[in-house]
Formats: structure tokens, sequence, C-alpha cells
């Protein structure tokens, strides 16, 4: 994570902007939110909506007292700017079995997983 600058009072990036996932929990009964870029923070509710807003809640107390302790903040998945480069680490016989699969329809490696990303 890189370092954000602050204003003394005000968190660099606002909680809305923010990542969040709401699902059901059978375990607990209740909708479960999570934030995707502060992942210790959760929150729920009885419905979605609840949840949702208790979650953005917290996140925002939270953001306020990482900006008061000079914490790093971590920047918002959605104002990131990404290059479009993945790495990825395999065994060799993955690495020969996706070779041979890639050439057999004509395609470099990187052509092959993009299609079966997409």
């Amino acid at each position: 994570m890189k370092k954000m600058h602050q204003s003394k009072n005000k968190p660099q990036f606002e909680a809305p902007k923010y990542t969040y996932r709401v699902e059901w929990s059978r375990e607990d009964d209740v909708f479960l939110a999570r934030c995707l870029e502060l992942p210790s923070i959760s929150a729920h509710g009885t419905t979605p909506e609840i949840a949702l807003e208790e979650i953005i809640k917290a996140v925002r107390e939270s953001l306020r007292w990482m900006t008061e302790e000079r914490e790093e903040i971590p920047e918002p998945l959605g104002l990131k700017k990404f290059q479009g480069n993945l790495t990825l680490r395999t065994s060799p016989e993955k690495h020969r079995e996706l070779a041979i699969k890639s050439a057999e329809q004509g395609l470099s490696i990187n052509q092959y997983i993009q299609l079966k990303l997409n």
C-alpha cells in the first residue's frame, strides 16, 4: 500500500468509494457486509441495506481513526489504476499443459489464458 496524504481532519478517501460485499450468513442468520480494501472490518444487519449502511459507518470511523493515527489508508479499488500486467506462477506440468493447449488453438499462452479468463 502506498502512503496517502491526508488533511488533518478528513480522510483522503470517502467511505462510499470503497468496494463492499454483502452476503447472507445462514450460520449467523443475518446479512454480513465486508469492505474488500479493509478486510478486517465487517458489519451485519437484518437486511442487505442495513448491513451495507453499517459497514459504511464502520469504514468511515476506521478511516477517521487511521487518519488520526497517521496509518496508511488503502486506495479504493474503483480509483486504483491497473497496468494490465499479471504475473502467474504455476507448476512446470501446468505450464507445459497450457503451452500445448494454446499451440493447439494457434494462440500464445497469454492469449489462451486471456480467452479462458473471459
